[in-house]
């Protein structure tokens, strides 16, 4: 069992590194019970769910300690007032032409869930809820043929970032969901990796930021 990485700890909140190919929360089955939250709650039994990664997905995940402080959080992510950045490995070189000053290009396709196929999601423009990301070139690598991203989701819907990248024609490398067989098979992992969070603590009020660097 590969140990957790502990960024950051005190009587109101943690900030743990979640390693890939863990849950976040259990899953149905026995086989799946498993995750991030059940190992937290371990060591700190009034640890409490805040938001989540997807399973092939590693980086910076946040947990409440405590239901009180758990509402407080869950609130910010709600209202948007927590800042969180990834970063990606991609298929190809994403044309950035409509880059901002700084950089940023945008996304903006509406997603839904393809119950068919579920848990897969879908690109819908008329039944979809709204979905924005930002993402900005770091590095192209010619002799791979990929880029790395720094990724932005301003919303948070399911799968957002490996569909939006996918959507646009520069799906993520290792993605067993989204993307095409070469692609996917460019990595044993999906190479996403949540590097970037900052809030404002739910006691104190001060800003904080934390970081974890990409392990690809």
């Amino acid at each position: 069992m590969e140990a957790i990485t502990v960024v950051h700890e005190d009587q109101a909140l943690l900030v743990l590194d979640k390693p890939a190919g863990l849950l976040s929360v259990p899953g149905r089955g026995p086989d799946k019970q498993d995750c991030l939250a059940r190992r937290a709650q371990q060591r700190w039994p009034d640890a409490q769910v805040v938001h989540r990664l997807d399973m092939a997905t590693s980086g910076l995940v946040v947990m409440a300690r405590g239901a009180a402080v758990q509402r407080r959080l869950s609130m910010a992510f709600e209202a948007r007032a927590v800042d969180k950045r990834y970063v990606a490995v991609v298929a190809g070189r994403p044309d950035d032409d409509q880059r901002d000053a700084h950089g940023w290009c945008d996304i903006t396709l509406a997603l839904a869930a393809d119950w068919p196929r579920r848990p897969l999601q879908r690109v819908d423009p008329e039944h979809g809820r709204p979905s924005h990301t930002r993402w900005r070139l770091l590095r192209h690598d010619a002799s791979t043929g990929t880029t790395r991203l720094e990724l932005e989701p301003l919303t948070g819907r399911t799968h957002q970032l490996r569909l939006h990248l996918q959507a646009i024609g520069h799906p993520i490398v290792g993605d067993a969901l989204y993307a095409d067989t070469a692609t996917r098979d460019l990595s044993p992992r999906l190479l996403l990796h949540a590097t970037s969070l900052a809030l404002s603590h739910p006691s104190s009020g001060q800003r904080m930021r934390f970081e974890s660097p990409a392990p690809f």
